[in-house]
């Protein structure tokens, strides 16, 4: 009997450069020692384009020249981070402005990997709109944790802009020297392959 092929969790996003990250991993590591809420920090900061999915461990070569090819047609994109905002009463994150740019990539991305690899999120797809965002304080928060945070955050000032060149592949996993102290117990988001953006 012939075993099914092993399959991993990955996601598609756009990553800030290291500065960003460094600011936004404060925030996250902020968030987690005063109102315990670690899940943030199983991930770099990003903002998430495709929502995880399971893949054939045995075709993510394929998966990466669909990436790629997708890349290829599509400029590095302007990015605007402005304040924080939330989907109570679990999530707070840093708020991304709704740009052109960025509110075309995704929808095409979504599109793209549909059509070439079959990988459909329904719930994604099903949103009337598509609501960029870097999560800070995660769904693990406590309903009086988030109350508490969200006082503090709702009116705080963020503000950054860059450009991001590339399309970031993670995937779930690492063995646990890896992994940060507060992560340990739950793997771990890495990035796993880059594909620059070039029209």
């Amino acid at each position: 009997m012939t075993s099914a092929p092993r399959s991993a969790r990955f996601f598609v996003a756009l990553l800030p450069p290291v500065a960003v990250q460094d600011e936004i991993t404060a925030i996250k590591r902020d968030i987690w020692q005063r109102f315990g809420s670690q899940g943030a920090l199983n991930s770099p900061p990003h903002i998430t384009l495709q929502p995880p999915f399971q893949w054939p461990e045995g075709r993510v070569g394929e998966l990466e020249q669909v990436l790629a090819d997708f890349a290829r047609g599509r400029s590095p994109v302007p990015v605007q981070l402005q304040n924080f905002s939330a989907f109570a009463p679990r999530v707070i994150y840093v708020d991304v402005v709704h740009t052109e740019a960025l509110m075309a990539l995704q929808p095409g991305l979504m599109a793209h990997l549909e059509a070439t690899c079959g990988i459909v999120d329904a719930v994604a797809k099903g949103r009337p709109q598509f609501m960029p965002h870097a999560t800070v304080g995660f769904k693990d928060l406590t309903r009086e944790a988030f109350h508490a945070a969200w006082a503090e955050f709702k009116d705080r000032p963020f503000a950054a802009e860059f450009v991001v060149p590339q399309l970031t592949l993670l995937h779930h996993g690492g063995s646990s020297s890896d992994r940060p102290r507060e992560c340990l117990g739950g793997q771990k988001w890495q990035i796993f392959s880059e594909f620059l953006l070039s029209t």
